[in-house]
């Protein structure tokens, strides 16, 4: 028996230690190393009751204790450190051996440098991994890239460890070279949107009905027992339920109203646009977080004036019933969002996802595991040309049951001052995609006019240009 280990994992902060113990408590033998040495001490010291470990002090010493074909993960900060060790690495390594970067890169970098590692034989699986750390340890969801024969390399010790729903793991071979973080990158990106619907929500059960935390918090435990379940609605009843130990405040009170975010959604943002792929939901998930980030301009903008009369609310749970049906079609339509923009960077990277297989291994691990995802996978399994989740008979007959309240929650939103730029861009998206013609005429008279930009008609063949400066006489261009 080869005292060699099975796989490798550089870098031990939290999320690689976690997928280091994983890897072990599902019987690989792990080679582990970080930079500095002590952490590698650490886990050894701490967790190696829960399998097979082999402490190593530099990545040579890692490639060396590693069984042939090597597999290693990379679990560095994103960007420039992931080159810095890959850099090292690739010149120790053989032809076949695997090189995987489970971290939330750039799905371009991971392109470039699956391209740049093939030509030397070495393969590289861009790998998204979300669920955090709990998952990481427990059982991610596992979105893995690269070629077909790598996959082929690590799906044994993949399914191993993630996370299982019925049966079935949460992993599937996304597609070709950054395929993975791209779908990990739009999964971010939904994300975003869940997660600024879900605080509107919050925000509308506060200041419209005067509700306070804990008893908002009882709302989403309700909401959680129906069509909303999921870890985030979950998570959200845990978080407005907490009380503050220092203060006897509700938790929620106490934290800065500025929210961070790391990239991806931003990420996701950029891509779509150059897709021309609309995700306005994620959008302004992304700019709200922003916006709560600018505490000059806010503090400037304070002293605006709002609402001069607050509407009344004469059947409070009847308020509350239409926000719940006004959130379940707001995620409908940024999950529709998300999965047009998969669809969208699966033609033209030629990657051909299966949207279904994405719904499928979403259900459990990630971030936005949900009851809701059994619907998204139903959908595209009965239809894998779906042209979007809206269409779908389902989500059609849902929509259709929530749109009246969802226009009765932005009016009421609006009346009040209460800012829902994710619910009501939600509603806008729906109102146009459903719209038998857009003022988008309008604007292609405008282009022509000013910059001779052409148009086309709704009654004749061809490209149009009217002489708007002389004669208004119109001609073929």
């Amino acid at each position: 028996m080869s005292d060699k280990a099975d796989i490798g994992v550089t870098g031990l902060a939290v999320m690689g230690r976690n997928l280091a113990r994983n890897l072990a408590r599902n019987g690989q033998r792990v080679a582990v190393h970080n930079r500095h040495r002590e952490r590698t001490d650490d886990l050894v010291e701490r967790f190696g009751g829960e399998g097979e470990f082999v402490p190593t002090g530099s990545l040579r010493e890692l490639v060396e204790s590693l069984e042939r074909p090597r597999r290693v993960v990379i679990m560095v900060k994103a960007g420039p450190a992931t080159d810095a060790v890959i850099d090292e690495l690739v010149p120790m390594l053989d032809t076949g051996d695997v090189l995987v970067d489970a971290g939330n890169a750039n799905f371009t970098d991971t392109r470039r440098r699956e391209a740049a590692l093939a030509e030397r034989g070495v393969h590289f699986v861009g790998t998204g991994v979300s669920g955090g750390e709990e998952g990481a340890l427990h059982g991610p969801s596992i979105m893995p890239g690269g070629s077909a024969e790598a996959y082929r390399e690590l799906e044994p010790v993949l399914r191993s460890i993630a996370a299982n729903v019925d049966g079935t793991p949460c992993v599937t071979h996304v597609g070709a070279d950054g395929a993975g973080h791209f779908v990990k990158m739009v999964h971010n990106g939904i994300e975003y949107a869940d997660m600024q619907l879900i605080a509107e929500t919050y925000d509308l059960l506060r200041k419209v009905l005067g509700r306070e935390p804990g008893e908002i918090a009882e709302t989403f435990r309700r909401f959680n027992t129906g069509r909303l379940n999921s870890y985030l609605i979950e998570i959200t009843a845990e978080v407005l339920g907490h009380v503050d130990a220092r203060t006897s405040r509700p938790f929620v009170d106490v934290v800065l109203d500025q929210a961070e975010q790391k990239g991806t959604g931003r990420w996701t943002v950029q891509n779509a646009l150059e897709l021309a792929s609309p995700v306005t939901g994620i959008a302004e998930a992304v700019f709200a977080r922003s916006i709560s980030g600018q505490p000059r301009l806010r503090e400037a903008a304070a002293d605006l004036p709002g609402p001069s009369e607050q509407p009344r609310i004469d059947d409070p749970e009847g308020f509350v019933a239409d926000v719940e049906r006004a959130l379940y079609a707001s995620k409908i339509v940024a999950y529709a969002q998300g999965f047009d923009q998969i669809q969208a960077g699966s033609a033209t990277y030629g990657w051909n996802i299966d949207l279904g297989a994405v719904a499928t291994i979403w259900r459990g691990g990630c971030i936005i595991r949900a009851e809701f995802l059994d619907r998204i996978r139903a959908a595209y399994d009965q239809n894998p040309g779906l042209a979007s989740l809206l269409a779908d008979e389902d989500f059609r007959a849902a929509l259709t049951e929530a749109q009246d309240s969802w226009r009765r929650v932005v009016a009421t939103a609006t009346a009040a001052g209460v800012p829902v730029p994710g619910i009501s861009t939600a509603l806008a998206y729906y109102d146009t995609v459903r719209a038998r013609r857009l003022p988008a005429a309008l604007i292609q008279g405008q282009r022509d006019y000013f910059g001779a930009h052409t148009y086309r008609r709704t009654d004749a063949e061809g490209v149009f240009h009217t002489e708007w400066a002389a004669d208004r006489s119109e001609h073929e261009a």
